[in-house]
C-alpha cells in the first residue's frame, strides 16, 4: 500500500486528514511515527507557496509521497490579515486562544454585519522526485463576538458559518467535513491521490 506523509505535527490537523482521506488505499503516517523532525521555515508570499515548500521538505527527507497544506483566515475588516500569517498574527508562541483573543481586540468596535472573513486552504501533494501537484478551497463567514464551542482548532470558535448558524467549533465532525476550507481543499486532493494511486 502507498504511504502517504502529512507534513505536519499539528495533532487536530492529523486527526482530521486521517477521516478526510478515509477510503483512499493508503497508509497514512505522520512525521513522529517515522522520527522526522523537519524545521521548514515558511515565507509570506502565499499559502500555495508554503504548502509546496513543506510537501517538498517532506517528501525529500522521507523518500515518500508528501501531503502539506497551508490555511489562514481572511478578515475584511482587517484589511485581509491575519492572512498567511494566521498562525503567527500573535506573536511565535502564541497558542490558539491567545490567537482568537487578539483578533478579537482588533475588530471589537467592528459591527457584526462588517465582520465578514473566510477560511483558505491550499494543499500540495509531493513526491520524492520533486513533482507537485496544487489543490485550493475557501469557506465564507463571519466573526462573531466572542468564541464559542470547543470543536475544531484555531480560528474555529470565532468564525461563525451562515448556513449552519454555528460557528465552526460548534459543528459536529460530520457537518465541518463537509463545508470547511480544508474539507473542500480535500475533495479536490482526494482526486489527485486517486490518480497517483491509480498509476503507482
Amino acid at each position: 500500500m502507498l504511504k502517504l506523509l502529512l507534513a505536519t505535527t499539528n495533532k487536530g490537523k492529523i486527526k482530521e486528514y486521517r477521516r478526510l482521506l478515509e477510503g483512499l488505499e493508503l497508509d497514512i503516517v505522520s512525521p513522529d511515527q517515522l522520527d522526522l523532525d523537519i524545521n521548514v521555515e515558511e515565507g509570506e508570499i502565499s499559502l500555495e507557496e508554503n504548502a509546496r515548500i513543506k510537501a517538498l521538505a517532506y517528501a525529500e527527507a522521507s523518500g515518500l509521497l508528501a501531503l502539506a497544506d497551508d490555511s489562514g483566515l481572511w478578515v475584511d475588516a482587517l484589511g485581509g490579515e491575519p492572512g498567511v500569517r494566521s498562525s503567527r498574527y500573535a506573536g511565535e508562541d502564541a497558542d490558539d486562544a491567545e490567537r482568537v483573543r487578539y483578533l478579537l481586540s482588533r475588530i471589537e468596535d467592528v459591527k457584526p454585519k462588517e465582520r465578514t472573513a473566510r477560511f483558505k486552504c491550499a494543499i500540495a501533494i509531493a513526491r520524492p522526485d520533486g513533482r507537485v501537484q496544487l489543490c485550493h478551497g475557501e469557506c465564507e463567514g463571519t466573526i462573531t463576538m466572542e468564541p464559542k464551542g470547543n470543536g475544531g482548532f484555531g480560528y474555529d470558535p470565532i468564525f461563525y458559518v451562515p448556513e449552519y448558524n454555528k460557528t465552526m467549533a460548534e459543528l459536529t465532525a460530520e457537518e465541518k467535513n463537509s463545508i470547511s476550507h480544508r474539507a473542500r481543499t480535500v475533495r479536490q486532493a482526494r482526486n489527485v491521490l486517486h490518480d497517483i494511486i491509480r498509476n503507482s
